[in-house]
């Protein structure tokens, strides 16, 4: 199934034989601490800074009716977002994932988010739910 937006990867989840637990981590844009002027004005444009996580929740994939669903959540939870990194986490035995491994994995999305790391192991998502793609 070809993934293009937020709600072919909900359905494609769905069909899995297996329950999936998908893993949120919604990151804003921000400057870091010791910018240099040329950073902020390009920061104004809408290019450059870093992902910040600010939130973050798991849902089982039954759970979500659609990107629009989340969004409304998300609202609720906490501050606005730009971007939102999605993974899916295979359940066991017709069962959902260990709780333990659920933090676990959002605890690993988190740290890589913060430091940099390589976020192409998850899909990410812009505000409108259309998939986001790293260069």
């Amino acid at each position: 199934m070809d993934i293009h937006d937020f709600n072919t990867l909900l359905a494609a989840a769905c069909q899995q034989p297996v329950p999936q637990q998908l893993l949120l981590v919604f990151a804003k844009a921000v400057l870091h601490d010791d910018h240099q002027p040329q950073e902020a004005e390009r920061f104004a444009r809408g290019q450059g800074g870093i992902l910040l996580p600010i939130m973050c929740l798991d849902r089982a994939a039954g759970e979500l009716v659609d990107f629009a669903s989340l969004q409304a959540e998300s609202a609720r939870m906490g501050e606005p977002w730009q971007i939102v990194f999605v993974a899916c986490l295979d359940g066991s035995a017709g069962g959902p994932p260990a709780a333990a491994d659920i933090e676990a994995a959002l605890k690993r999305m988190i740290q890589t988010i913060q430091t940099g790391g390589d976020v192409s192991r998850y899909l990410a998502f812009d505000r409108d739910g259309d998939i986001v793609r790293f260069h």
